[in-house]
């Protein structure tokens, strides 16, 4: 028997609506045109105001050379007081699937305590974006696109915002010499789309 057509179109259409409503919610293409920015500091110090209050600029009084005067010793620090923030590692980051730049940095603070900070991040928006440490070589172009869920890694989060400067805990047990790069991973599709290498 053959089927109406009319029936036919319906049925088509509404696969095809159905069809494309799995699309749209597993691509979410409109998060191409939005935008996330996140700006922390980094934990622990203060923010620094980039709009001063003056426009004079300082002055310095230097008093004038006299024999009596004495240099005055280096000041010697007192170990009782917590060492500030220090840097353990570095990167910059290569486009993946997408364009990313910024700079990755891991923080050990005063605390002893350790964190991973995102600096100037910018890449698109995206289903499911997390931060992750691996083990993975970073490659340039499609052949280091999906490389860094096939051995060691380490999610430390979703990812805040796509553009900004942000900070991720690291678990105080993880031992950072297993671990020589960042990738900003879409685990919906299992593709980087931005990574650096850390030095």
């Amino acid at each position: 028997m053959k089927r109406p057509r009319r029936t036919t179109i319906a049925a088509a259409a509404g696969a095809f609506a159905v069809a494309a409503v799995i699309g749209l919610a597993l691509f979410q293409p409109w998060r191409l045109f939005t935008d996330t920015v996140v700006d922390e500091t980094l934990p622990g110090t203060a923010p620094i105001s980039m709009n001063p209050s003056s426009t004079t600029p300082p002055t310095i009084s230097v008093p004038p050379e006299s024999s009596a005067t004495k240099p005055t010793p280096p000041r010697v620090p007192d170990p009782t007081e917590a060492p500030g923030p220090a840097t353990l590692a570095k990167g910059t980051f290569i486009s993946h699937e997408h364009d990313t730049s910024g700079t990755v940095k891991i923080v050990r603070l005063a605390d002893g305590s350790r964190v991973l900070r995102l600096e100037n991040l910018d890449t698109s928006d995206g289903p499911d974006l997390e931060v992750w440490l691996t083990n993975a070589p970073v490659l340039e172009g499609t052949a280091g696109w999906r490389v860094f869920d096939d051995g060691k890694y380490q999610d430390l989060g979703k990812l805040k915002g796509n553009k900004g400067n942000q900070n991720y805990a690291i678990p105080p047990d993880l031992n950072l010499k297993d671990f020589t790069s960042v990738s900003i991973w879409c685990d919906r599709f299992n593709v980087s789309f931005g990574a650096a290498t850390l030095s």
